[in-house]
């Protein structure tokens, strides 16, 4: 936690949930961290049945996680784990990137390896899943490609249960067709 805390201390962004305060049990020895109210999180919006995103939605969202990961890239934070419930709404529809818990500072050529056990399976890069220790910025934006798609799909689209399914589905197989028919594509219309 000491980590995500140095992490968040070191970021100030409309787009990056900003940590208010510090909170202590002495009953359970517990530590709280204190952020603002969000309304929801991105998966909760993606997967609402009756209404599907827009694409001016779509644009406004991504936007705004793209504008926050730069801020997070530029100060040589990557958040590895960018995935929809890690991203919370407001009520004034404004995108925070929230959960530093598996964040770690990063230079060009690392100087040690860092894990390859960071973002939930159904979002993880493939250098991650080939066990790559080396590896930088492309990880969260893996990341954010895997949510573009699912925000016009409205639901993950590669929800392999193990890393071998994962790499089955990044390598071999392109999903189901008709997870792709439902795109509606700009060029389309």
């Amino acid at each position: 936690m000491a980590r995500e805390i140095t992490v968040l201390q070191k970021l100030d962004h409309l787009n990056i949930i900003k940590l208010e305060g510090i909170a202590t049990s002495r009953m359970q020895y517990s530590l709280y961290l204190v952020f603002d109210y969000m309304l929801s999180d991105l998966t909760r919006i993606i997967a609402r049945p009756d209404q599907r995103l827009t694409e001016p939605q779509v644009k406004c969202y991504m936007n705004q996680l793209l504008l926050g990961l730069q801020h997070c890239h530029e100060r040589g934070i990557l958040h590895r784990d960018i995935k929809g419930s890690n991203l919370l709404i407001d009520r004034d529809g404004t995108l925070k990137i929230a959960d530093f818990g598996l964040a770690n500072f990063f230079v060009p050529k690392p100087k040690r390896p860092l894990t390859t056990r960071v973002v939930t399976l159904w979002y993880r890069a493939p250098e991650l899943l080939l066990g790559a220790t080396d590896y930088g910025v492309g990880i969260d934006l893996w990341s954010v490609g895997c949510l573009l798609a699912e925000m016009f799909v409205g639901r993950p689209i590669m929800p392999g249960r193990t890393e071998v399914r994962k790499l089955n589905f990044v390598g071999f197989d392109s999903g189901p067709e008709r997870t792709w028919a439902q795109i509606s594509y700009p060029l389309n219309k």
